[in-house]
């Protein structure tokens, strides 16, 4: 990697780190440790916002990075990408309302969503990490661009 890609880096990371707290609630829950399953979760979501913010702020003043790649591998890629997009969106959406339900102690509604929520995450993240190493690592980034270009190629 010629050059070193400080904020995908750093938002990247964070997500890495969101879905490691949420691995570590999930255990603490299964032994029945409320509270600190409530820290990890509500330390998990911080980072996730630690990560939008910087993705949001990077592509309001700065845009997008389109995939550097060869062409043969666009459509994939992009393909790959949207996928990512909608995990992340209905990840987040999730991941809200299971906060939002455990906090108000509706509980069995919490307990129903949680293990959903936290499978779409872990995927989220999952597919995180592979964007960035396609974007920054296997191959150099492109341009940088709109995010409708960078999303879907044109």
């Amino acid at each position: 990697m010629e050059k070193f890609y400080f904020w995908p880096t750093l938002s990247t990371s964070f997500i890495v780190i969101s879905a490691i707290f949420v691995a570590i609630g999930w255990y603490f829950i299964k032994q029945k440790n409320i509270k600190t399953h409530k820290r990890m979760m509500l330390s998990a979501a911080v980072f996730a916002v630690l990560f939008l913010t910087i993705y949001l702020t990077r592509t309001i003043f700065y845009g997008n990075t389109s995939f550097g790649g060869p062409d043969s591998l666009k459509p994939f890629y992009h393909t790959f990408l949207i996928f990512h997009i909608i995990l992340a969106t209905v990840g987040g959406v999730l991941g809200l309302r299971t906060i939002y339900l455990g906090l108000k102690d509706l509980l069995v509604k919490h307990r129903k969503l949680g293990p959903v929520t936290s499978i779409v995450w872990f995927f989220t993240a999952i597919t995180g990490v592979v964007v960035y190493i396609l974007l920054y690592v296997l191959y150099p980034g492109g341009e940088t661009t709109s995010m409708i270009k960078a999303i879907f190629g044109f």
